[in-house]
């Protein structure tokens, strides 16, 4: 997949710029076509002659390469790429990044790129940990930046792993995977619906969830950027969309995702139902604010909202791809093969409340996939970003 990929390597000031080496051989080697960028401070641990010799191109450090007033351009080198990786990224120059400091060579050429990026951070723990550090990570993972990171079930140790830079041949794979769904999902039109839905009591009143939306929406700016048409059905969150190949749909209740869901599948290739949809709601609304003072107890009739997977599951054609979630407490892997099979999915994303750093209102999340054949892959704790990849990377699958 990545045979006559042009590909942008970013080297920065830090002491695992020697494994810039190794990744250089390995994109040549399946046939891509390198061109280095190195920071001056990269040079200072691996020297541009040896980054040249395996490349087959002279590397580019400054704006100015002679003084003949020959220059290097950012900008057509940016139009020329692939996929820009930079390999490692330090935390100067992932701040740099985040806050748009153009003030070397490899930033302008990052913020000129058109292409996919991928930042693979390197640094000890406490810089890593530090929450500008995190900061400046969320901020260019809403840029729809592809973070790559050990995972946390990878770590040899929690005080040496945070932080390290992701092994060369785990990071290529990467980019493998990113091209080879890339390939599959171009074009291709998916439905995905994300965050809590509101069921009304009264005016200010409702019953919902914990859902933040983060799964879902890093799931839209995921198959976004692999060249999907993404139609984002949200419930009411405060997340905003990147990608300008999301086209969203805001809505409250239950029924209207529902209305929403129902219109869009037919057109669709594939559904991702990762929204937390109501299973009730109250069988009156009053119209008016409920009075404490007027009521005392309050009894409130709750009555079942429409099924939105499965519906869809019950309309989809020959060639469509139907993807739901699980979110359980007890009983986690029978109660999510129950629901496969019942709302004819392809398949189920599988997280439990009982893991850490899973579920409602985190960052992270730990899943299994359970496909419909029942098979079943156990990923490590992750970003939801990270999540994101795995689950549009099964889903590439099913869509050849």
């Amino acid at each position: 997949m990545l045979k006559g990929k042009h590909i942008i390597l970013g080297i920065t000031g830090s002491i695992a710029a020697y494994k810039a080496a190794y990744i250089i051989r390995a994109l040549v080697k399946k046939g891509a076509e390198v061109q280095v960028v190195i920071t001056p401070a990269g040079k200072e641990f691996i020297t541009p002659i040896t980054l040249s010799a395996l490349s087959s191109k002279p590397v580019i450090s400054e704006f100015f390469s002679n003084r003949d007033g020959s220059w290097s351009s950012h900008v057509d080198l940016g139009l020329w790429a692939d996929a820009m990786l930079i390999a490692p990224a330090t935390a100067s120059t992932i701040g740099k990044m985040a806050n748009g400091i153009a003030d070397n060579m490899l930033i302008t050429t990052y913020l000129s790129c058109k292409a996919p990026v991928f930042v693979a951070p390197a640094m000890d723990l406490d810089m890593f940990a530090h929450p500008s550090t995190q900061q400046n990570l969320d901020r260019l993972r809403s840029f729809g930046n592809h973070i790559i990171e050990p995972a946390e079930g990878e770590l040899a140790s929690h005080l040496v792993g945070k932080g390290r830079m992701e092994e060369p041949d785990k990071i290529i794979t990467v980019l493998e995977e990113f091209f080879a769904s890339r390939s599959i999902l171009e074009k291709k039109k998916i439905v995905i619906t994300a965050g809590p839905t509101y069921e009304k009591i009264d005016p200010v009143r409702f019953i919902g969830n914990y859902s933040s939306g983060k799964m879902g929406f890093a799931l839209a700016e995921a198959c976004a950027a692999q060249g999907a048409e993404v139609t984002l059905i949200a419930g009411p969150v405060s997340l905003t969309t990147t990608h300008p190949n999301i086209h969203r749909v805001d809505v409250e209740s239950a029924e209207e995702m529902y209305e929403a869901a129902m219109a869009a599948y037919p057109e669709a290739d594939a559904g991702i139902l990762c929204a937390a949809v109501a299973d009730y709601r109250p069988e009156v609304q009053a119209g008016e604010k409920i009075k404490r003072e007027s009521k005392g107890d309050i009894m409130l009739h709750l009555v079942p909202n429409k099924d939105i997977a499965a519906s869809l599951g019950a309309i989809k054609r020959e060639g469509q791809v139907l993807v739901g979630f699980a979110l359980e407490t007890n009983n986690e892997a029978t109660n999510a093969e129950s629901k496969l099979k019942r709302k004819n999915l392809d398949f189920i994303v599988l997280n439990s409340l009982r893991d850490a750093g899973a579920g409602f209102r985190c960052d992270t999340n730990k899943i299994s996939i359970i496909d419909n054949k029942g098979e079943v892959a156990s990923y490590p704790l992750k970003s939801k970003q990270g999540v994101a990849t795995d689950i549009v990377n099964k889903l590439a699958t099913l869509l050849k």
